[in-house]
């Protein structure tokens, strides 16, 4: 017998159409490529929406064709999300920061037919409008007044003129919920990159559990600012929770550096942003080397990569709370949540801090287990480490147009992340398990020794990567960018290592660079190190 209860399908218009009913009020800022910051709300964003959707058809932009973005996070940018998605297209987010012959094999893999960037990407789509079979038009984000001078892209077209000749009357179609929504390529270090195809469904409910209070917990009190960009799994997502909780949004566009950041922090209240470890550093620098305190800034996410124990100090010094989380583009991106239980809160101050440098606790609607090379289930006792396999609603059963093997086992997604799980649920990731160092047949996980570097005063960023040993096979080699102006040597950061690990864990040597290569999404490419330190000389012990 079933229930009887309306079936009503989740929408992503079904957002905004809410946005614009309870809290159409509610402000969205962007700092914008122009140079300017311009506002609006929730209700002016949905009258433009509109007008794109109709300015889509115009272009004969049929349900379940792509449509292509290389933006940063704006108001414009939000408004394709909810425009494109609304209307029954694909949102295709392209991260500009790929190769141009990456970029081109991604718009033509997808059969985007139509492409909008931001100003700033102006030379990257000259560089690909020739090479791509697909697209049929290409629109500059921005008014008349801003159109750049350019002879490579005929009939090039501006976003505001589009809109401008619209109406804001358009109906939401009612679409099967199951349908595509939005499409992102995974980062492609090895080999091409694989689409993960998003559907309206699988976008609502990982919204709902995202802005669940023990998740994310997002609020109509919040003013949010993504760091994240939107050109990568959704923003995490913030760019739907946020209509659907009615926080105010502030979008920071090009600028990330530092100061940037924290004026606009300032300026605008901002209560909780999300980001990756690389972009807080940043962040942290400007702040604790100019003496500055955050005036509304109460909780940061930090995900994309494992947030070093040292981070999380230097941010609860300034009464920000840390929400370490754990995702990847094939998980929507939220997989799991480091919020404490009572009892664990209760703790002292040493094993809250354990608990905190761990990714936390699967949310609902995703299932997590490690298991062996062999694929059995390990025992969830916070010392086994075993492959991450994860599933649920808001995970990719496959890639778009079936590029790569499966990905999954037994109906679970194989997430190449080694992992320990402890009696509570909480999971940590010890490593990639293409990162995994292997000495003399024993395990030695990089980001541990990373995060006891990362607490040294003088290091602003450490990679940590095996290379070949004559006797072990490998050994961990650290490569390390040190803080501008601050001196450190071999030996000195070697010792820093004693009393902390297992002395055959401590790295064989060190080696100091200005940079750490970092890929689109600010992630450490440990494979570009890889290559760069192959034939590095370790003296056997």
């Amino acid at each position: 017998m079933n229930g009887l209860m309306m079936d009503r399908p989740l929408l992503i218009s079904s957002l905004l159409t809410h946005a614009e009913q309870q809290h159409a009020e509610r402000e969205i800022v962007s700092r914008r490529v122009e140079g300017d910051v311009h506002r609006y709300t929730y209700g002016d964003m949905g009258r433009r929406a509109r007008q794109l959707a109709n300015a889509l058809a115009a272009r004969g932009i049929a349900q379940g064709q792509r449509v292509a973005t290389l933006a940063w996070n704006g108001y414009r940018h939000m408004e394709l999300y909810y425009a494109v998605s609304g209307s029954g297209a694909v949102l295709h987010t392209i991260n500009p920061r790929l190769h141009a012959d990456q970029v081109a094999w991604i718009a033509d893999h997808a059969e985007d037919q139509i492409l909008f960037f931001d100003l700033t990407f102006l030379p990257l789509v000259e560089a690909i409008a020739s090479r791509v079979s697909t697209i049929k038009a290409f629109v500059a984000m921005t008014d008349r007044a801003h159109m750049p001078a350019t002879t490579t892209l005929a009939g090039l077209l501006c976003y505001e003129d589009l809109l401008a000749a619209q109406t804001d009357r358009f109906d939401w179609p009612d679409l099967d919920e199951r349908s595509a929504s939005s499409l992102c390529y995974t980062s492609g270090t090895t080999g091409n990159p694989k689409g993960v195809l998003y559907s309206h469904r699988s976008t609502l409910l990982h919204a709902y559990a995202a802005a669940l209070p023990d998740a994310l917990n997002y609020s109509s009190h919040d003013a949010v600012l993504p760091v994240v960009p939107m050109f990568h799994v959704n923003a995490w997502g913030i760019p739907y929770i946020a209509a659907m909780v009615g926080a105010k949004l502030v979008f920071p566009g090009p600028w990330l550096d530092g100061q940037s950041l924290y004026e606009l922090f300032e300026a605008e209240g901002v209560t909780v942003s999300a980001g990756v470890p690389t972009v807080w550093q940043g962040l942290l620098t400007h702040v604790q080397s100019h003496g500055l305190r955050f005036g509304s800034m109460r909780r940061t996410i930090i995900g994309g990569s494992a947030c070093p124990p040292a981070m999380i100090e230097a941010f609860q010094q300034h009464d920000v709370q840390v929400i370490h989380a754990w995702g990847m583009t094939e998980t929507s991106p939220l997989g799991s949540v480091s919020r404490l239980t009572p009892r664990q809160a209760a703790l002292d101050a040493p094993q809250r801090q354990a608990l905190q440098a761990k990714q936390g606790r699967a949310v609902f609607g995703v299932e997590m287990k490690i298991v062996d090379a062999a694929g059995q289930r390990l025992p969830h006792d916070g010392r086994t480490p075993g492959e991450l396999m994860v599933r649920g609603p808001w995970i990719a059963s496959g890639y778009f147009r079936g590029e790569g093997a499966g990905p999954l086992v037994d109906g679970w997604f194989p997430t190449g992340d080694v992992a320990t799980i402890d009696a509570d649920g909480f999971m940590q990731i010890t490593d990639r398990s293409k990162d995994v160092i292997k000495s003399g047949g024993e395990w030695i996980g990089s980001i541990d020794l990373e995060n006891i570097a990362m607490a040294h005063p003088a290091v602003a960023m450490a990679a940590c990567i095996g290379v070949r040993h004559p006797k072990w096979d490998e050994r961990p080699l650290l490569v390390v960018a040190k803080k501008p102006g601050r001196a450190l040597s071999r030996d000195e950061l070697l010792a820093f290592f004693e009393g902390r690990v297992a002395k055959w864990w401590t790295p064989d040597d060190v080696v100091f660079v200005d940079q750490i290569p970092l890929g689109g999404t600010g992630k450490m490419q440990k494979n570009l190190l890889r290559d760069a330190y192959r034939d590095h000389l370790l003296t056997p012990a």
